[in-house]
């Protein structure tokens, strides 16, 4: 692979790293901290959440808590700044928020799904988005619900198969287009290669379509702006980047997609300070760092007369090889461009700072 002339290309450097004794599943930066959790799984089948701190070039721990059922996914989404409750999703299908300063008891629980969340994602907090803070959670039993934390037990959303619709085990979802106090959709991806939209606003299926190999993760890279671009990753080593300015009556979305690596790409994360500048994790251990250019033109008109969406190109900047096991889970700090961490399953954190990303 050859850079682009006169690109300097970023360099991904190891800061710190820590060994663990468990499966890590999630990892996430603790907003407006040098802190980060690891959530998981214990050998003897419990739930696990690691507090971390970095210190200089090594992770302090500060706390861990135990917790009956192993716990899959996480998200700070849908909390304040001042409260960073954490919502996590566990293999029993419950949906449980946490104040980390008083881990014992969760702050909102609800027996979400009846198999596994596989997937969550938070909007509305934090700053990002606008409107009611929202948590929604894929699980295997094939439906995406949407919960409002100040409302008990029913979710303000529930996007099942329909009549005689096999259910497809939901493997990713994503909030998108939160940029008023309407307009929100959430992206879901499926086992079978499927993608769909749901748009909450009008509580219905806007958009599908299938990439032909299970959706491993999907991401906007922006969840508060009107949709711009969408990220899909699938088992196979490919990933798609969808338009999502110009939606085509029959053709949905303008897309260009990209053979990464033999093994699965597991998670797409964009950088938060620059949304054209994104990081895939591999089944073979490996990260890509990814730039998408714009076409000339965005949209054009077909023969019709009707307005569809030009896809643009992306770009290889740098890639590593960290692990010898998948990297399955990855988040890039929101307050320091370019730290990032990632968990693998060689039972490895690891804090990464990416160089050169303001000379882009």
């Amino acid at each position: 692979m050859s850079a682009a002339p006169g690109l300097e290309r970023p360099q991904v450097v190891s800061h710190a790293q820590q060994a663990l004794n468990y499966t890590v599943f999630d990892c996430k930066w603790v907003p407006r901290s040098a802190r980060l959790l690891c959530l998981g799984s214990a050998a003897r089948g419990t739930g696990l959440v690691q507090l971390y701190e970095l210190r200089g070039a090594r992770l302090e721990l500060l706390r861990e808590i135990e917790k009956p059922k192993p716990i899959k996914c996480g998200t700070f989404g849908a909390t304040s700044l001042q409260q960073r409750y954490l919502a996590t999703g566990d293999f029993d299908g419950n949906l449980n928020i946490w104040n980390l300063e008083a881990p014992e008891i969760p702050v909102y629980s609800v027996k979400g799904h009846k198999e596994i969340i596989n997937s969550i994602d938070g909007v509305g907090g934090l700053g990002i988005g606008e409107g009611a803070p929202e948590i929604v959670t894929g699980s295997r039993d094939g439906t995406v619900k949407v919960w409002d934390p100040r409302q008990k037990d029913t979710p303000v959303a529930n996007m099942e198969p329909v009549q005689g619709e096999s259910k497809r085990d939901c493997w990713t979802v994503a909030f998108g287009n939160a940029y008023n106090q309407e307009e929100r959709v959430v992206c879901a991806g499926y086992d079978n290669g499927d993608i769909k939209l749901f748009d909450l606003k009008t509580m219905s299926l806007r958009w599908e379509t299938n990439i032909k190999n299970g959706v491993c993760s999907v991401e906007f890279d922006r969840k508060d702006i009107n949709m711009n671009k969408l990220v899909a990753t699938s088992l196979e080593g490919k990933f798609h980047v969808f338009d999502m300015r110009t939606q085509h009556p029959t053709k949905g979305f303008a897309s260009v997609s990209e053979k990464a690596q033999k093994s699965t790409i597991w998670q797409v994360r964009h950088l938060p300070q620059n949304r054209d500048i994104f990081m895939t994790s591999g089944g073979s251990g490996s990260l890509h760092i990814w730039k998408y250019e714009y076409p000339a033109q965005r949209s054009k008109k077909d023969s019709e007369g009707a307005e569809m969406g030009v896809a643009g190109s992306v770009s290889l900047l740098q890639n590593v090889t960290l692990s010898t096991q998948p990297i399955s889970s990855l988040d890039w700090s929101p307050d320091k461009k370019g730290l990032c961490v990632c968990g693998a399953f060689d039972q490895t954190v690891r804090v990464l700072i990416v160089t050169k990303l303001n000379k882009i």
